[in-house]
């Protein structure tokens, strides 16, 4: 078949291209604002695509159209996909029908840590010799690729609890049907399209209750919305997390990772499943948040049977996800870190790795809030706290001003002014390149800037990094 992908260089949309083009499927598409690490993929693929939308993309006529979710009614592409009664579909929908039908799916759901979680599970089952196919919202390094098609049994997938597409408005994460479901935890998000938290929370209720009796729950243990999520289980749980049930004031999770300590080269800890202490395993991340990715990663690989060998030397060799504290370069002593992070418990647990990477640095947080959750004022006060763990604070402009008014919208000003009556250095500075000239004319060896946006943030990396080494940022 010819597929066409309107707004192909999205993530999953890319991921999903490579899929098709690997299944041996004709794959074209279109986009606007595309930059890598998909437009590399994509070109690498030789898959061709417009860097623009127009009716002209369609000819000649595609035998299916998957509309990604980033696109709406007055798309002028999708205007004439729907004048013309051409096909059109979901990337959800055709995921599910193309690849996951007959596989046991093993699919990782959750407001944080997913995309690497989804990377470790993935990593621990090719390390164990399962050979799985995987997609992923994001490049996992150890593969050098964010999807992969095999002939195994075992399909790994990133479930998003995004809306699927204008014409679709349910979850992602619905269309997947896991045998194996990965829950990490549940925290409200996406506030442009669930009206509260209970609205957030269903969608989860919904996802753990398609696991059929015969497969397995993987449950973060350590919040309230996650621990209720195991009595709408019909299949077996095995729940996961750091902390003693003491601390809970609950039953102790199944699975356990005690002793956790931070070194110079990642973490270690040890895992306790069921009472029986399997010992004492390293990975190469940072961080007690990545700590109980990591954890939950291997229970989901024991539940289909990967081997404790595998297991090890998986967690010992995971590389990361790019864009999850992805040193973009160094120069002149000062270290460009780039991190996907845009929800406030997300930049708070990544301010906290980092801190824990590196130790005895100054810290220099360079924040957009881009995201619909990033700009709206009731997350406010939790963005000023989690932005308080750096030495130093830049705040950008917020991406789309116009989507809010003064009652919907966060103040950057007055998380800066938060800051700074608590001794936090932080300024707002809306612009990019006004950011990349006040950086490149105060930090010195030893600094650390990390960039925390989820997405392209004006090219900032490199306009940093041509800054830094010529002594003014780039035109």
């Amino acid at each position: 078949m010819h597929y066409h992908l309107i707004g192909i260089a999205g993530t999953a949309m890319g991921s999903l291209a490579g899929l098709l083009r690997a299944k041996g499927h004709v794959v074209s598409g279109s986009d606007e604002g595309v930059y890598p690490p998909m437009s590399t993929m994509l070109d690498e693929m030789g898959i061709r695509y417009a860097r623009s939308f127009d009716p002209a993309n369609l000819d000649p006529v595609p035998d299916m159209v998957v509309v990604g979710n980033a696109i709406s009614r007055g798309n002028e592409e999708l205007e004439a996909v729907l004048d013309r009664d051409l096909r059109y579909t979901s990337a959800a929908a055709v995921l599910r029908e193309e690849f996951l039908q007959g596989k046991h799916v093993l699919a990782v759901a959750g407001t944080h840590g997913k995309t690497t979680t989804t990377s470790i599970l993935a990593w621990l089952l090719e390390r164990a010799g399962l050979e799985p196919s995987f997609l992923v919202g994001g490049v996992a390094e150890n593969f050098g690729s964010s999807f992969r098609l095999t002939g195994s049994r075992l399909f790994v997938v990133e479930a998003d609890e995004y809306d699927t597409a204008y014409f679709d408005k349910g979850p992602k994460m619905w269309h997947y049907r896991p045998n194996t479901a990965l829950v990490t935890n549940v925290e409200f998000d996406h506030a442009d399209i669930y009206r509260d938290e209970r609205a957030y929370r269903f969608a989860f209720e919904r996802f753990v209750n398609l696991v059929p009796r015969s497969g397995t729950l993987v449950l973060g243990w350590e919040g309230e919305i996650e621990r209720g999520l195991a009595d709408l289980s019909w299949a077996p749980v095995h729940s996961y997390g750091l902390v003693d049930g003491a601390e809970l004031s609950t039953a102790h999770p199944r699975w356990r990772a005690l002793d956790v300590t931070q070194e110079a080269e990642g973490s270690r800890f040890r895992i306790v499943h069921d009472g029986h202490d399997h010992g004492v395993f390293h990975t190469p991340l940072v961080g007690r948040f990545n700590v109980k990715n990591c954890l939950g990663a291997v229970a989901a690989a024991r539940a289909v049977g990967a081997s404790w060998d595998g297991i090890r030397e998986g967690l010992a060799t995971f590389r990361s996800v790019r864009r999850r504290m992805e040193i973009r370069g160094e120069v002149g002593g000062v270290t460009v870190v780039d991190d996907f992070a845009h929800h406030p418990t997300a930049v708070r647990e990544t301010l906290a790795a980092a801190r824990s990477r590196f130790a005895g640095s100054r810290l220099v947080a360079i924040f957009e809030p881009r995201s619909y959750t990033a700009q709206r004022k009731e997350f406010q006060e939790s963005f000023r706290s989690a932005l308080a763990q750096a030495d130093r604070v830049l705040l950008a402009g917020l991406f789309h001003p116009e989507r809010y008014d003064a009652r919907t919208a966060m103040d950057p000003e007055a998380i800066v002014a938060a800051l700074r009556a608590q001794g936090v250095e932080a300024d707002y500075v809306p612009a990019v390149d006004d950011i990349v000239r006040r950086v490149a004319e105060e930090v010195g060896p030893g600094d650390v800037l990390l960039v925390m946006s989820n997405g392209g943030f004006g090219g900032i990396h490199d306009k940093l990094l041509a800054a830094l080494g010529k002594g003014t940022p780039p035109d």
